[in-house]
């Protein structure tokens, strides 16, 4: 059998798509290409905004269309929000939630099975009906998504460099935008050992970085601990770094930050969501922390390095925004100098304490916020770019790449030094060098030379 994988959203998504890929292959199923010709495509759904909803609709149905007696079986989080529209969308075969991923290989093949007559129907099903046109569901109540499911210890992943390793599953925070809770259920913590058996069989396997990532990993049972134990590991395959996918201030204070980065493998940087930089937005988002004490952690961090990288989301246009709160945030971000920011128009999602409030913010205002926000986080990334200039740092360097010239570059104008390769350095500095190809998959220590594009030049440190 031929199967392709399609996935939306978060880091968690890609680490259970390639969890889902690895037992495919391991029954001695073929993965193809998403776009490819297969004989069962597995869309792995996000549903943190109505457009990732729109997105997973729409491949459904081109790739129905490109092959009409394809099984399509589509998981995720939009599946256990919406289990009924998912399953009432044309094409769909198979539908299963967020606990159910680990299954989708048996529930696939059982389906082909019956389609090609060769299924071997128990007594019981001797009287059954014919099978109907809808989808097979796989839905657990919440109530029910009560303990850590997983596929097991994954051994690649498709960067060949950088692997994500899934540490826990759920959150409890419930803030009045979002819909995430709902859809992964309450907190649990991945087993430690299981942990780290997976992160040294993939550092034996060559992997350099490790992406430790969860639905809310600061909620993680004992996130010092595991750090402990992960910095201590041989480094059976040459060197490698420990990178957090993310940290939420909902969950964890200054204090807690000033222990974290001790750890000599976790890189300097970190994700620390904001989400507004207003005081007054962020009590209505429920949110469980203000501005003085977001700054704290970021004056820890800073302190630790003043070119430790932060990176962070933001919302425009949550219900009640007015413009001096999104100054607040333009304010923020110029303030902290993320090297990273995402900004979000608000998405209404149903069912949330947000989607019900009266003062909803109109489209057009939200996407012109955005826009501020992008002009100011683009603007932040530079000037943070530009306080590395003349420094050393490591870069993981990850692919090939032809880039734009531009006039920050150092490198003499010719066809030749168009061929980079590209990486991210420890504190999340896209990092570009005109090596040749043997440093791919190495970290390698340079300086960084110059602005270049939508990040730096760099050369080796010898």
């Amino acid at each position: 059998m031929k199967v392709a994988f399609h996935t939306l959203g978060c880091k968690v998504n890609q680490y259970e798509t390639e969890a889902m890929r690895e037992q495919f292959a391991g029954a001695g199923h073929e993965t193809v290409g998403e776009e490819d010709f297969a004989d069962a495509y597995i869309i792995n759904t996000c549903t943190v905004t109505a457009l990732a909803d729109r997105k997973s609709r729409q491949y459904i149905r081109r790739m129905k269309k490109g092959n009409p007696d394809v099984v399509i079986a589509v998981t995720g989080c939009y599946v256990q929000i919406k289990p009924d529209e998912v399953a009432a969308i044309d094409g769909v075969d198979i539908v299963a939630g967020t606990n159910e991923k680990e299954k989708i290989l048996g529930y696939v093949e059982e389906l082909i099975e019956r389609r090609s007559g060769n299924y071997a129907a128990d007594a019981a099903d001797a009287d059954a009906e014919p099978e109907c046109s809808m989808a097979a569901r796989h839905v657990l109540p919440y109530e029910e998504l009560g303990e850590y499911t997983g596929s097991g210890i994954i051994t690649s992943m498709e960067s060949r460099t950088r692997a994500y390793i899934k540490i826990e599953e759920g959150c409890d925070r419930f803030c009045s935008y979002c819909v995430i809770p709902y859809a992964r259920g309450p907190v649990r913590s991945r087993p430690e050992e299981e942990i780290l058996r997976e992160a040294e069989s993939l550092i034996e396997k060559g992997f350099k970085e490790l992406i430790l990532t969860g639905i809310n990993t600061a909620l993680y049972s004992d996130l010092p601990g595991l750090l402990e134990k992960l910095d201590a590991l041989d480094a059976k395959g040459g060197d490698f770094r420990v990178r957090l996918s993310s940290l939420e201030p909902t969950v964890v204070n200054a204090d807690y930050v000033k222990g974290l980065v001790k750890f000599r493998r976790l890189c300097h940087h970190l994700h620390l969501s904001l989400q507004s930089g207003s005081d007054r937005i962020l009590k209505a988002m429920k949110r469980r922390y203000d501005m003085e004490e977001y700054m704290k952690i970021v004056d820890v961090l800073r302190a630790e390095d003043p070119l430790y990288g932060i990176s962070t989301d933001i919302i425009a246009g949550f219900p009640g925004e007015e413009d001096e709160d999104i100054e607040g945030s333009v304010r923020t971000i110029e303030r902290v100098k993320f090297c990273k920011t995402h900004a979000f128009n608000y998405s209404q999602r149903p069912g949330t304490v947000a989607a019900a409030m009266s003062d909803q913010v109109p489209p057009p205002v939200r996407k012109q916020r955005v826009g501020l926000l992008m002009e100011a986080g683009e603007k932040a990334c530079a000037e943070f770019a530009e306080m590395n200039i003349g420094t050393t740092n490591k870069v993981l360097f990850e692919e090939k790449i032809v880039t734009a010239r531009n006039d920050h570059d150092k490198m003499q104008q010719n066809d030749e030094n168009r061929i980079m390769m590209a990486g991210y350095t420890d504190n999340y500095l896209r990092a570009y060098a005109p090596l040749d190809e043997t440093c791919l998959g190495n970290i390698t220590e340079v300086r960084i030379e110059s602005l270049h594009g939508d990040g730096v030049l760099v050369t080796p440190n010898v």
